[in-house]
């Protein structure tokens, strides 16, 4: 008589083809993991969202949004479904970036915002609420670089780079900070640099550079304090860029820098643009207290 074979115990493992948990719809949680189905929080994203790189019905503001990157960052925003916030202390750049975005059948607005004063930043956030109940994206990018070695650092100098490239997206992601943590969402994109993390030879500007250093910690601690609110918070370290701030240096120092970069080439502003877009998106839902390098790979090196 033949023996009866015992069947084997199959150890859980990736999915086989044909198996239950291929066989799960997008976006269909394992069963395993259903109690937690109803605790996502924020834009944690969802597996069934066909698009999660829109921003379709979110309200962005974005600071510095007259010209560089500011402007480049919106106008992509925009291009995603955000209706922008554009915010300057430049009134005159603003109606030019808001009437250019119109042109390309965007929706934005503009308002004038100085990002040192605590008061006006109080007043904008509180316009920007009352018009649309919310404020979904906030993307703090400006600032300013003031060259000056060490020892030629004047107090004006390094207090006045500290209060417009820290203190005032501090202020101001504290501002709109409060009514994400209200609302349970929202994300956060704040300008560093590369120069955070490594000296920016042969120039000197030890202020801008710890400034920018800041704002990536601060991106950090902000991003701890409010992720189980479902804010996201992160930075962006770009390199070089082709943007008024790099011209100031002069075309010997841009031959200077170009040959630090891999590509050997400066970056365009929509290129940051896009990677903030995304930071912004559900499709980084994943990501949160990061310092993102978008330098073309000068610090690979």
């Amino acid at each position: 008589m033949a023996q009866k074979t015992k069947a084997k115990s199959v150890p859980p493992g990736p999915a086989r083809a044909g198996s239950r948990r291929q066989a799960l719809k997008l976006g269909q949680a394992h069963p395993a993991w259903a109690a937690d189905a109803d605790a996502r929080t924020g834009d944690a994203g969802r597996a069934d969202s066909r698009d999660p790189f829109s921003l379709q019905g979110r309200v962005a503001m974005v600071t510095g949004a007259a010209r560089g990157i500011g402007l480049a960052v919106a106008e992509r925003l925009a291009v995603l479904g955000a209706h922008v916030v554009l915010t300057d202390i430049n009134q005159e750049g603003l109606e030019r970036a808001e009437a250019g975005i119109a042109a390309e059948k965007g929706s934005a607005e503009s308002i004038r915002l100085d990002v040192t004063d605590r008061k006006d930043i109080a007043r904008v956030v509180d316009k920007v609420v009352a018009r649309h109940g919310r404020i979904d994206i906030l993307i703090n990018n400006a600032g300013i670089c003031i060259n000056a070695a060490a020892l030629d650092t004047t107090p004006e100098v390094w207090e006045r780079q500290m209060t417009i490239n820290l203190d005032a997206v501090f202020f101001l992601s504290q501002a709109v900070g409060a009514h994400m943590v209200e609302a349970g969402r929202g994300a956060m994109v704040n300008l560093s640099s590369f120069a955070a993390v490594v000296d920016v030879r042969p120039q000197k500007h030890i202020a801008y550079s710890v400034s920018k250093a800041g704002v990536a910690h601060l991106s950090k601690v902000l991003a701890s304090e409010w992720a189980k609110s479902g804010v996201r918070v992160n930075a962006i370290a770009p390199g070089f860029v082709m943007t008024d701030m790099p011209l100031g240096a002069g075309m010997e120092m841009h031959d200077i820098w170009r040959k630090f970069v891999p590509a050997e080439r400066f970056l365009h502003p929509y290129e940051i643009a896009n990677v903030i877009a995304f930071l912004a998106s559900d499709a980084s839902s994943a990501i949160t207290g990061q310092l993102i390098m978008a330098d073309g790979g000068i610090t690979i090196w």
